[in-house]
């Protein structure tokens, strides 16, 4: 397994056009544009949803205020974020699923995960510490470990995190606008969880 294995592999999920194409339910609404940053070098990844409609426009995984919050939570600049070095980020499903009647983003598609998830996870064999975000994240990495709802799961973390000796694993919230509320509701995610998640995140980084 090589960088070159990788950036086949990556070129071959930048061209998928498997939602597109499904023929037995709802195909993908517009034009696919798969969202991925693979890397051989990275010890972090960060394992979210799908992209959302700024991601979708622009091709940049988390360029949206999301992904401003997220990176606050992880205590990180811009350039660092987007370094390949540091992080690789590998979405659950990698095109923009569209949105439902309210507006809403809709869960990630389900063609993606099982044909190129396990593929990807297997030539990076050097990630150490994986953020789980959102249920579909933790469903896929954290399995039967996850609790019956996301807070749950996310209260959970300290037994999840030291259950994955390798890679390590930390669920998290989205960091989207609308969990504001549950952030409010459970301020131990700040107190606690955040100062833990930046010291792992600053000693990966070095």
């Amino acid at each position: 397994m090589t960088a070159n294995d990788l950036d086949r592999l990556t070129a071959q999920i930048r061209a998928c056009r498997l939602c597109a194409e499904e023929p037995r339910g709802r195909p993908l609404p517009h034009e696919p544009r798969p969202v991925v940053v693979a890397s051989t070098r990275a010890r972090i990844l960060i394992a979210g949803q799908a992209p959302g409609t700024k991601v979708h426009a622009t091709g940049i995984p988390f360029n949206d205020a999301s992904g401003d919050r997220l990176r606050d939570w992880l205590g990180v600049p811009h350039e660092e974020f987007y370094d390949p070095a540091n992080f690789a980020i590998l979405p659950m499903g990698f095109c923009f699923p569209g949105q439902d009647a309210k507006g809403g983003d809709l869960p990630p598609r389900r063609e993606c995960a099982p044909r190129w998830r396990r593929p990807l996870i297997d030539l990076m064999p050097q990630i150490e510490l994986v953020l789980a975000i959102g249920l579909y994240s933790q469903g896929w990495h954290i399995g039967a470990g996850r609790g019956a709802t996301l807070g749950e799961t996310v209260m959970n973390w300290r037994t999840i995190y030291a259950s994955n000796e390798r890679p390590r694993v930390i669920p998290l919230p989205h960091p989207s606008w609308r969990n504001s509320g549950w952030l409010k509701k459970n301020p131990w995610f700040e107190t606690e969880l955040l100062p833990f998640l930046k010291s792992e995140i600053r000693h990966r980084l070095g």
